[in-house]
């Protein structure tokens, strides 16, 4: 058998989470899943405009999907990684809409070594989630479920884990005012990479509100993660003065747990979007230089049935990442073209 070192290893997932990235397994699933919420920073699970692959984000939003909506969204990531994402919701008689959903991430080939360090050829690495929702409305609030099969490849060693996420949504009933609330990712191993691994799950609670003032043509989102740790800072205690980092104070610590995101609704077939990150910014970025780390920016267009959507994320002063959604309702298109 070969015994490989494995020089770069899901280097992308670890770039959103900053310093706390690299102790669990499967963050890729973590990652934005469409141009929208990679706009508003990232994370967001309260935005209720109809969008299919929101549901990815809090189950409970699929509520507001319409049967036969359908996404298609495609990351260009860091090192030639890349994610691709695939929803669709169908209604089922009897049963209500259902959405499905196909996460994968390729990371390329690379590079493999004995222990020795004489070269053995290159292998591939790739991860995929293949989810299941459902969600029901009880008067202004919704609720929903996302069962999922994830599973890992490096080389010859793989992993799978059984996962679920819970969500539930307010909308108020006069106002464009929603607050979310997710539990991602509850679930178990099915296998490891080898005998001896301890991987963990990529466990989150998250929650966010979003809120349109009336009269005004902006729309806001504040969110919020990683609520189940405490202090996300990294602190090197180093003996070389030089590398000490500066101890982060009260506030910075909050912050790290929230992101901004705000859409500027010119019309009803063009959006512009923006957000920040701060745990993105405080992590990634340089001494000298930030590069625009935490910031993103992106915009929508709608052109007749399909929607069309770009952001660019900021990650590190070496570069960021390309967003790309496009969103269409099938049963629309089959109409026309009977039509036709």
């Amino acid at each position: 058998m070969r015994h490989f070192t494995i020089l770069i290893l899901i280097a992308s997932p670890l770039l959103l989470r900053g310093q706390i990235g690299g102790e669990r397994s499967f963050e890729f699933i973590n990652l934005p899943s469409n141009a929208r919420t990679a706009a508003l920073g990232g994370i967001n699970v309260s935005h209720t405009e109809n969008n299919v692959e929101s549901f990815l984000s809090n189950p409970a939003l699929l509520d507001s999907v319409k049967s036969g909506d359908a996404t298609f969204s495609y990351l260009g990531f860091l090192a030639d990684t890349r994610l691709n994402n695939l929803s669709y919701a169908q209604n089922f008689k009897n049963v209500g809409v259902i959405g499905f959903g196909v996460q994968y991430m390729n990371f390329g080939e690379i590079d493999g070594f004995d222990p020795s360090g004489v070269e053995q050829g290159t292998f591939n690495a790739n991860e995929y989630a293949l989810i299941v929702g459902y969600s029901h409305r009880v008067s202004v609030f919704a609720l929903g479920a996302n069962l999922k099969f994830a599973s890992s490849g490096i080389e010859s060693f793989r992993a799978s884990a059984l996962l679920m996420d819970i969500g539930g949504i307010f909308e108020h009933p006069e106002k464009e005012l929603a607050v979310g609330l997710t539990f991602k990712n509850i679930g178990f191993y099915l296998s490891d990479y080898t005998s001896t691994a301890s991987s963990n799950i990529p466990f989150d609670v998250q929650l966010g509100v979003t809120f349109k003032p009336e009269h005004m043509p902006v729309r806001f989102s504040l969110s919020s993660y990683n609520l189940y740790q405490g202090d996300l800072t990294f602190f090197d205690d180093a003996s070389d003065a030089s590398l000490v980092n500066e101890k982060a104070g009260t506030f910075d610590k909050v912050f790290r747990h929230f992101n901004l995101g705000t859409e500027f609704l010119i019309s009803r077939n063009v959006h512009l979007r923006a957000g920040y990150n701060h745990l993105i910014r405080k992590e990634l970025r340089l001494d000298s230089k930030s590069g625009g780390a935490g910031f993103s920016f992106g915009f929508l267009v709608r052109i007749k049935t399909f929607e069309l959507a770009y952001t660019r994320a900021i990650y590190h002063v070496a570069g960021g990442g390309n967003h790309f959604t496009i969103a269409t309702n099938m049963n629309s298109l089959i109409k026309k073209k009977s039509k036709v």
